[in-house]
């Protein structure tokens, strides 16, 4: 029997994880939450406990959350979750900092875990056909689906998320916000007549509700990436994407080792600001960027 030897990806991301102080985690459900009043206190409460930072959705199609803290309490909190039969089966991506990735802790009531507008998650229905990022992997490879039918990578992001890195030759509409995303990918319908649609995003929650929506109007070979780009980075590496993962906290993006990398976000005016874009003039920090430097309505 062959003995099994690391792959250096492995060990980089082994030596990540022992050199950094605290754990992030993503992690979403759809299910029927029907008592997030009652429970927001006791999230709150469980948070303040252990010290934890960054942002929880309570909503009554799920829950959603990212949050940072060490080890041994992010350990405790998911055991604390998985208590309640609703989420036993959460399941979690993580990656690693020195510092935690939040500077607050949010636990919030909301209509919908990403605003959409569409009535299309019914969480008792079940969820969405997915791919796993292996299988993925192997897909883009190929360049087709087990079926031999072409696959067609959609990105369902933000317009600036996009542009911090992607999926080589991705369909990507320059959408501003999720809420177009149903008008967009309706009206493009005959351009994926025969081939295998898999939408993505940074954690699963948008490409799964896009992928609901697409089937619902008709799309007959549509599918989710599991757990997002950030699941694809932690299981396959970079392997078919270019460039990092824009990730909604201090670190800005994630390169597919899932560090920290360099770029920033706009105070001003939001827009992603590269490290070449910082050695700009025009960049000047909680001011202004390249991409808005000089306009008035963003600098005044």
């Amino acid at each position: 029997m062959q003995a099994h030897t690391s792959s250096a990806a492995d060990q980089s991301a082994a030596a990540i994880a022992a050199a950094a102080a605290h754990v992030n985690i993503a992690a979403y459900k759809f299910v029927t939450f029907d008592n997030t009043e009652e429970m927001r206190p006791l999230y709150q409460a469980i948070c303040k406990e252990l010290e934890l930072k960054g942002t929880i959705l309570l909503t009554p199609e799920g829950i959603n959350m990212f949050l940072s803290g060490p080890r041994s309490k992010i350990d405790q909190y998911l055991a604390w979750v998985r208590s309640d039969a609703r989420f036993a089966d959460l399941e979690v991506k993580e990656s690693y900092s020195v510092e935690q990735s939040h500077k607050r802790m949010l636990v919030k009531i909301k209509k919908e875990i990403i605003t959409m507008r569409m009535p299309l998650i019914k969480p008792e229905e079940g969820r969405a056909p997915f791919v796993d990022a292996t299988t993925l992997k192997r897909w883009l490879d190929a360049g087709v689906d087990d079926a031999g039918k072409p696959v067609v990578m959609v990105d369902t992001r933000n317009d600036f998320e996009v542009d911090v890195g992607t999926f080589d030759n991705t369909v990507d509409y320059r959408i501003a916000k999720f809420t177009e995303f149903p008008e967009v990918i309706a009206a493009h319908k005959p351009d994926f007549e025969g081939k295998t649609v898999v939408t993505f995003c940074t954690g699963g929650i948008r490409c799964e509700k896009a992928a609901i929506h697409m089937q619902n109007i008709g799309y007959d070979s549509v599918y989710q990436l599991e757990g997002g780009i950030l699941k694809y980075f932690e299981d396959v590496g970079g392997a078919h994407y270019t460039g990092d993962c824009f990730v909604f906290d201090y670190r800005t993006a994630l390169n597919p080792q899932l560090e920290a990398v360099e770029t920033t976000q706009c105070f001003a005016c939001r827009a992603v600001v590269t490290p070449r874009e910082q050695l700009s003039p025009q960049y000047v920090y909680e001011k202004s960027c390249p991409h808005c430097y000089g306009k008035d309505d963003v600098n005044s």
